[in-house]
């Protein structure tokens, strides 16, 4: 079957994320910020997020671990619109047009839900030629499980084998080939924007 829709992942793909951004304007020492982004506020502790656990407990962990450091574990959660900088070189172009042309466009994305909502908002100009997201932290389920790939492809009406899932992660496009989905391992606009126009969605 000719592939017709696109699935995209957010983090990495559509937008950076990189902690360091927000906690930057925050730390005047930078062996200080290291320490923290690596000791304390680690990818670990935030992928916790992403798998549905809500801030209020994760931080109230954390601080309860490192008193000291308080004030810059609270402003995680409210401000982590400002860890991610802007999108992806080349790929609102690419949504834009892949719009234009009517193709649906969906997205799976590892995000805690309470720090999508207002990330979403804020990104409403691309986020809005969307027809659905699934957003891990408010399903509870993460990739590359599988059963992420199925609720997805359930909820947004799609055959795995008539769309293309691009993500950055290799672990993750394993999870969707998985399933029957093809699969783009993203490394840059320019070679995704290759595929799609060989798919006939982009000219």
């Amino acid at each position: 079957m000719p592939v017709t829709s696109v699935i995209f992942d957010v983090g990495h793909v559509l937008y950076d994320w990189d902690p360091r951004v927000l906690y930057e304007r925050l730390f005047d020492d930078e062996r200080a910020l290291d320490a923290f982004l690596r000791d304390v506020a680690t990818r670990e502790w935030h992928f916790q997020h992403d798998a549905g656990r809500p801030f209020s407990e994760t931080s109230a962990e954390l601080i309860a671990l490192h008193p000291e450091h308080a004030e810059m574990i609270r402003a995680w959660g409210p401000r982590f619109s400002e860890q991610i900088p802007g999108p992806i070189a080349g790929m609102p172009a690419i949504v834009e047009e892949l719009d234009a042309n009517g193709v649906p466009l969906f997205a799976i994305t590892n995000f805690s839900g309470e720090f999508f909502a207002p990330f979403r908002a804020r990104e409403a100009a691309l986020f809005d030629r969307f027809r659905d997201i699934v957003v891990s932290g408010d399903e509870k389920l993460i990739k590359p499980d599988v059963a992420i790939y199925h609720l997805a492809l359930r909820r947004f009406g799609v055959a795995a084998d008539e769309t293309i899932f691009v993500d950055d992660n290799a672990a993750n496009i394993a999870g969707a080939r998985a399933v029957g989905i093809h699969a783009h391992h993203f490394r840059d606009a320019e070679t995704l924007r290759a595929e799609l126009t060989e798919l006939g969605l982009l000219r």
